[in-house]
């Protein structure tokens, strides 16, 4: 049965991962390039925690996987080392070539 895709929604493999409404920034960078920071994102599961060194800055974060085939979309911010920081704390960033976005070339 095909399903009709709604504006808003960022999918992966076609299933819903997250609302345009949930990006908190378009600015983020990773070793695979552009990716964004969401509120909320669903869908994922997390694996272990660990400290890593980020441009910004120690911060602890659990790397995330799409829950249908467990492919690697991103990170989730578990907790920030800076006082600067600490609005990444609980949000998730998705690798921007991993997702689909309804506003942007693809």
């Amino acid at each position: 049965m095909a399903r009709e895709i709604q504006e808003g929604m960022i999918l992966h493999e076609k299933t819903d991962i997250a609302i345009c409404d949930d990006v908190v920034s378009k600015i983020f960078q990773s070793r695979y390039g552009k990716s964004y920071l969401f509120s909320k994102v669903a869908n994922v599961y997390a694996e272990k925690k660990e400290n890593r060194m980020m441009m910004t800055g120690l911060h602890t974060v659990a790397d995330i996987y799409f829950v249908k085939c467990g492919s690697y979309v991103g990170w989730r911010y578990e907790f920030a080392f800076e006082k600067n920081q600490l609005y990444k704390e609980g949000k998730s960033i998705l690798e921007r070539y991993k997702i689909w976005c309804p506003d942007e070339n693809n």
